[in-house]
């Protein structure tokens, strides 16, 4: 199993709305592609300032599923996020793959 890990560091002044945001509309929407069979919402701990970060991670079954996201559906749905939040809401992407779950 491959998880794709996205973190997100989200200024104060957007939170509220970034995280409605996430859980009605965006997160729906990349699980609809029907590519992920789940997606987990975490809050990263830390202690910050200036906002607050956030790990969403995405399941699927292999490498082909998540190249296939990347190529269809990756562009669009990240632009959606860039064109709402800009700035105030930086991610980055990593990619784990499942050895052995205890």
């Amino acid at each position: 199993m491959i998880i794709y890990n996205v973190t997100i560091s989200v200024e104060n002044e957007i939170h509220d709305n970034w995280i409605h945001w996430m859980k009605e509309d965006h997160i729906p929407k990349v699980m609809a592609c029907g590519i992920f069979k789940t997606a987990q919402l975490n809050k990263v701990l830390t202690q910050e300032d200036s906002g607050q970060t956030y790990a969403i991670a995405y399941s699927c079954n292999s490498m082909k599923d998540l190249h296939q996201y990347q190529v269809q559906y990756a562009a669009v749905l990240q632009k959606e996020h860039v064109d709402m939040f800009g700035e105030k809401a930086l991610a980055f992407r990593t990619l784990m793959e499942v050895v052995k779950v205890f």
